[in-house]
This record gives C-alpha cells, sequence and structure tokens, in this order.
C-alpha cells in the first residue's frame, strides 16, 4: 500500500501533504491480501507446518521463538533479513533436534531453490514490464523513445496529469 501511495504522489494522483491514501488504495490492497490468503495462505501453512517437519504445539512455540528472536537480533545489528527465511530456518532447526530425518530435507531443499530463483525471475518480469510500459506510453510507432518533453514531463497517453495545466490549456 505504501509503495502504491508513493507512486499516486510521484505521479501527481494523491497529494504529498494527504495524511492517507485514497479510500479506493486501501479498499483494492486489502482486497489482494485477503485474496491472496484465502488462495494460498493454506498451502503455505501446510507446507510449513507439516511437510517440512510434522510440528506439534511445542515445536511450533519454539519455531516461532527462535524466528522472533533472530529477526530482534538481526535488526538491533541493521542486517536487512527475511521473515519467511528466518522461520524456514527455524522450523528445520525445531524438526532437525527432534532427529536429522523428521526434516525433508527435498521440500526443505525445493524451497531454497524457489528463494533463488525467485530474483532472477522478478528481473526478467521487470524487464518485461518495463519494455511493455516503453512500447505503450514513450515509444514512437518506430520504437524510438519520443524526444518529446511532455513524455517526461506528463503522461505521454493523452491525458494531462492531476493539477498541472499544459500549456495549450493556458
Amino acid at each position: 500500500m505504501g509503495t502504491l501511495w508513493m507512486l499516486l504522489i510521484a505521479t501527481g494522483y494523491a497529494s504529498a501533504t494527504a495524511t492517507s491514501p485514497p479510500t479506493w488504495t486501501i479498499v483494492s490492497c486489502c482486497a489482494a491480501i485477503a485474496l491472496g490468503t484465502m488462495f494460498g495462505g493454506w498451502r503455505i501453512v501446510k507446507t510449513m507446518g507439516q511437510k517440512i517437519t510434522k510440528l506439534r504445539p511445542v515445536g511450533g512455540f519454539c519455531a516461532e521463538t527462535g524466528g522472533a528472536l533472530t529477526l530482534f537480533l538481526a535488526t538491533g545489528l541493521g542486517i536487512p533479513v527475511s521473515t519467511t527465511h528466518t522461520i524456514t530456518g527455524a522450523i528445520v532447526g525445531v524438526g532437525s533436534t527432534q532427529r536429522a530425518s523428521a526434516v525433508r530435507w527435498g521440500v526443505a531443499g525445493n524451497i531454497v531453490w524457489a528463494w533463488i530463483f525467485t530474483i532472477p525471475a522478478s528481473a526478467f518480469v521487470a524487464a518485461v514490464s518495463y519494455w511493455v510500459s516503453f512500447q505503450m506510453f514513450l515509444a514512437d510507432g518506430a520504437g524510438r523513445a519520443d524526444p518529446r518533453p511532455q513524455a517526461f514531463t506528463g503522461r505521454s497517453c493523452g491525458l494531462p496529469r492531476p493539477g498541472i495545466q499544459s500549456s495549450a490549456e493556458s
């Protein structure tokens, strides 16, 4: 929500002095989070609590406590860490204290490979998104960058930026 709000401010669709984002932004972000949790949340919970290792309540408590302490320590030291990585490591740690074979290392390995592939996959999606948006909004028919100033000071799709008068309107 914060990223979307900053984008709205940067493009002139929201005021920089506003105390909260527009209502539609809040509602759409909450809906996206709710839908993501509804459709994918149980699968993540099941993988973390049953597929990596079979967690009992005391093991879950220990994993959560270990993950939280790791996050507090890393935050205090100024080290950026992922909450997902810390809790996954804590669950593997709890499972391996029972016995090494209690951890399904294949599932844990798949999670690690997913983390590794996330960075280049995200870079690829961002590059394709940039190329598509460049072709749609900033390129002329031949695929070259539009040298006209409005391509950089306003929206080149023909709509004026809110709160900014174009030279044709004055």
